[in-house]
């Protein structure tokens, strides 16, 4: 396991405060119970927000007809809907959503080239509120295959989430597994597929990304 880049300046500012934190209190605060609070309070934030940047050692599950999953978290959407960004049309959605405690960073579900990306501005909903995916800051990025099925992942930011980060850029080939984002501190992702694709989770699942198949072509 590694740290995310991402997150090298945000654990810095928290280690620091959390020294902060630690010495005043060490220096101010008299009240033997309330002192040991506070430094076992700094310590849990400091310690989650490491942990919130991990990026894990995993094996990936390749398998050409697979669409792996971008995301860690629990299956918490599947519905036939229209997407209206890309596709205009008909799509099987599949939302996952990330709890603060999940590893946040996304990768491609599948081999392809990116066909399109667009970053969209928005609110901050909780990330499990179905308005999310359309009012939320968010951002799309549709993946085609050789064979021309195309996959539309969109990163949406929630109440805790403030920054979603995209490393895809339009024309990119990219392979299944490999990393093209993170979202910061809590949030969803979800999948637009076409709607002749063989499920391969329900509601209440936990996937693991870069390993969980969601569906096959």
């Amino acid at each position: 396991m590694k740290i995310h880049h991402e997150g090298y300046k945000i654990i810095l500012i928290t280690a620091l405060f959390a020294g902060m934190v630690a010495i005043c209190t060490y220096l101010l605060v008299t009240n033997p119970i309330f002192s040991t609070v506070l430094y076992i309070a700094v310590a849990i934030h400091l310690i989650w927000t490491v942990s919130f940047f991990r990026v894990p050692n995993r094996t990936i599950n390749q398998h050409e007809n697979a669409i792996l999953s971008s995301a860690d978290g629990k299956v918490v959407t599947i519905e036939e809907v229209t997407e209206s960004e890309y596709f205009k049309g008909k799509c099987l959605m599949i939302s996952v959503f990330m709890s603060p405690f999940n590893v946040h960073v996304n990768w491609y579900p599948m081999d392809g080239e990116v066909v399109y990306t667009k970053y969209h501005p928005g609110k901050y909903l909780a990330a499990y509120n179905p308005k999310s995916s359309t009012l939320n800051e968010r951002n799309t990025v549709v993946v085609k295959n050789n064979e021309g099925k195309s996959v539309l992942i969109r990163q949406i930011a929630g109440v805790m989430a403030r920054r979603i980060i995209s490393n895809a850029s339009k024309g990119d080939q990219v392979v299944q597994g490999s990393e093209f984002g993170i979202i910061r501190f809590g949030s969803r992702v979800d999948f637009f597929l076409p709607t002749d694709v063989k499920m391969n989770v329900k509601i209440g699942d936990k996937v693991k990304a870069k390993q969980s198949v969601i569906a096959y072509f």
